[in-house]
């Protein structure tokens, strides 16, 4: 898909894997809509750092039905529609079973699958009508290795991308006559401001022994596979789950 002219909605890109997928999207000759949920100044950061446009910052909840409603509205009226999705924004909460009590345990799905799930289905939703509209268009969604291998810690955090990746899939297979195509890359530890605390602390070392090559990615990683997908990968790979975990977790 040649991605000059075309405008790309990337969700949390005011900072670390958004900012960089923003980057990478921008230097391709795309239009994009910064996505920030409260920070808009880091916002700012990530537009004065882009190349080309013009690009814009919308802000949104996308834990609100609502609210994502308005920034798909948001972003075709103001930039002429939406040909590519990045679902990039989440959230990670620890609520291990031994610690948290049952309203705490409630909150924390209740917030995670709002913002890690329900969030970006509203949004695949809304802009695979923008994009069957404009002659098709793709979504990469930013998944995790946790929806295979577990999240003892936060296991909202695995469910939620588990159901991305298979809300993933099932739109792939319902919107390829459409010429909407749905991709989804999973990363495992990543170089962010998510995990810097983890990675700083005494897990570290372990977290990083993980791979082979003996680290965690860099943001800009993932998001050469994010950029590859929304571009130059065939139309024939909708559907595909792509890994991006340094050979951390491997899956038949």
């Amino acid at each position: 898909m040649e991605l000059t002219g075309k405008v790309a909605l990337v969700t949390g890109s005011s900072r670390g894997i958004g900012r960089e997928i923003s980057r990478g999207l921008a230097a391709k000759g795309t239009r994009v809509a910064v996505h920030y949920r409260a920070d808009r100044e880091a916002a700012r950061e990530t537009l004065d750092s882009l190349d080309g446009g013009p690009h814009a910052a919308f802000g949104a909840d996308l834990a609100d039905a609502g609210a994502a409603r308005g920034l798909v509205e948001g972003v075709e009226r103001e930039m002429g529609g939406i040909d590519v999705l990045v679902n990039n924004a989440g959230i990670f909460e620890a609520h291990p079973i031994p610690e948290v009590d049952y309203e705490g345990w409630q909150d924390a799905w209740a917030r995670t699958i709002a913002t890690n799930l329900i969030g970006p289905a509203n949004l695949s939703y809304l802009a695979a009508r923008t994009m069957m509209r404009r002659g098709g268009g793709r979504v990469v969604n930013v998944s995790s290795r946790g929806a295979f291998r577990g999240e003892p810690e936060t296991p909202a955090y695995g469910a939620s991308k588990a159901g991305l990746n298979a809300m993933s899939q099932s739109m792939a297979q319902a919107l390829a006559p459409h010429g909407v195509f749905f991709y989804v890359v999973a990363p495992g530890f990543v170089e962010t401001d998510m995990a810097n605390a983890l990675l700083r602390g005494p897990a570290g070392e372990g977290i990083r022994s993980q791979s082979p090559l003996g680290r965690v990615a860099t943001p800009g990683e993932v998001a050469k596979t994010v950029v590859f997908l929304a571009s130059e990968a065939p139309d024939f790979m909708t559907g595909a789950i792509v890994d991006v975990n340094g050979a951390s977790y491997l899956r038949s």
